[in-house]
């Protein structure tokens, strides 16, 4: 099995709910393909670098995947085809960071360091 960084980016008007099915659908792709998901973390309503399908913002949710190549091949086959998405982005990893949260807010990580 390889370890994997997944990051999907969703439109700007998507509801919570939205984020959430969409986290669920993923989720659920992975573990019929005999993946595993280690961590999954909603990083939020991000500015984007530049316009993607004119959007300015996305959500972005990141995946922590422990699964072979043929799951993130039907992965990204369903996101290409979702209407919901904007970007994804799959990079192999030799080992998952659990620990660093880099999407905190600034008093949530001062309050760690105390």
């Amino acid at each position: 099995m390889n370890l994997y960084e997944h990051t999907i980016i969703a439109r700007q008007d998507a509801s919570p709910s939205d984020l959430k099915q969409l986290t669920e659908k993923y989720s659920k792709i992975v573990e019929k393909n005999n993946g595993e998901i280690i961590k999954t973390e909603n990083w939020g309503l991000l500015n984007l670098s530049y316009l993607i399908k004119k959007n300015k913002k996305g959500s972005y949710i990141h995946f922590k995947i422990k699964c072979d190549g043929k799951a993130i091949n039907e992965l990204e086959k369903n996101e290409s085809i979702d209407k919901k998405l904007l970007r994804y982005l799959t990079v192999r990893v030799k080992k998952f960071d659990l620990d660093a949260n880099y999407f905190n807010k600034k008093d949530d990580l001062e309050k760690a360091n105390k």
